[in-house]
């Protein structure tokens, strides 16, 4: 971690964790290894069994500021582990990590100094994203879509960034509110329209997060969740706004909605409901291709579905090597790498 300059605001970073102790270990440390200080790291633990101080035991924390560790007794959820962190933090800034992501060095100076030259008005800034599967294989490079306005985007679905690439201005709890840990899921997405009525947002398209993506864990239960409380809870909370912006702007918020869980139900191997909603979404935006895609791979189940799977991995490696990313430097010796067996550290630029 650099020196501090003087006056340099605090970053307050929460990280909330559920019996990860050794994929926290990584996120603590890619959090020391931020070129920016100062920061304060608040980790959430949401009721594990094994205290997180044995994942601290084993990473680089001793460069960072200050370091607070918050206990749940039971598991209560990330987002009310994320609000329990909030409220630990003293940060001008506040950013987010999950458990089983990491940072790229640079993604906390970048950020700050993002929302350091734009307006009071501007309270959010996101990074661009490597996805990666559990073999540290690079399966998709993902960029803030932000062109055009942003309430608009959030309704057409376009990709910001979850959690783990945002940073806020403390102030936008404030005027919009915490997480709604009622959401089981799409509580990022439902806290952005949110936050969209107070603020505008700032993107740095570099990817600077790396999002892991671990057997199904990410999708277990993942489906029901969003069929059956987050769908209705969205359309409850934001429906109306978004019926203000149009007839258009409204079909492309509840069609990609029927896609997100019409995907879902294909990831979990629900082939025929997946067909449904998938379909209950080109009703709404028949244009849609990447619904289109995503149909083709529901409609063979498992036949379909694995060819589909394959493809999209090769399309996403061949366009990520085609962009000279392939490979980078080792710091130490100077030596060309593969990046899915680099450990958590900054891309070469």
């Amino acid at each position: 971690m650099s020196q501090p300059e003087r006056d340099q605001p605090l970053v307050s970073i929460v990280i909330p964790t559920y019996e990860r102790p050794d994929l926290l270990g990584d996120a603590v440390e890619s959090v020391s290894k931020q070129t920016y200080d100062p920061i304060e790291l608040v980790i959430v633990d949401d009721g594990s069994t094994t205290h997180p101080e044995t994942a601290l035991d084993g990473a680089s924390h001793s460069r960072i500021g200050s370091v607070r560790v918050c206990c749940h007794d039971t598991n209560l959820g990330a987002n009310v582990a994320r609000k329990t962190g909030i409220s630990a933090s003293s940060g001008e800034y506040v950013a987010f990590l999950d458990d089983d992501d990491y940072w790229q060095p640079r993604k906390i100076e970048r950020q700050v100094r993002a929302l350091e030259r734009t307006a009071a008005d501007v309270g959010v800034a996101f990074t661009g994203q490597h996805w990666i599967d559990d073999t540290g294989t690079v399966t998709d490079v993902v960029r803030p879509e932000t062109e055009g306005d942003f309430m608009t985007n959030l309704a057409r679905g376009a990709r910001f960034g979850p959690f783990s690439t945002v940073m806020v201005r403390s102030e936008v709890f404030e005027r919009a509110g915490y997480p709604d840990d009622r959401f089981p899921c799409w509580q990022d997405r439902e806290w952005y329209f949110r936050i969209a009525e107070h603020y505008d947002f700032v993107s740095i398209p570099e990817p600077l997060t790396v999002r892991r993506f671990i057997g199904s864990e990410r999708i277990s239960n993942r489906y029901e969740a969003k069929r059956d409380t987050a769908y209705p809870l969205l359309v409850e909370k934001h429906g109306d706004r978004v019926a203000t912006l149009g007839r258009r702007a409204d079909r492309l918020f509840r069609g990609e909605l029927s896609r997100g869980i019409g995907h879902d139900a294909l990831l979990a191997g629900r082939y025929v409901e997946s067909i449904r909603h998938l379909l209950r979404s080109l009703r709404y935006r028949p244009l849609a291709v990447r619904t289109y895609a995503h149909l083709f791979a529901a409609v063979g189940g498992p036949y379909t579905h694995r060819f589909a799977r394959t493809a999209k991995r090769t399309i996403n490696r061949l366009r990520y090597r085609s962009s000279g990313n392939e490979s980078d430097t080792d710091g130490a010796t100077g030596e060309r790498r593969p990046i899915e067996n680099r450990p958590p550290t900054e891309s070469h630029r």
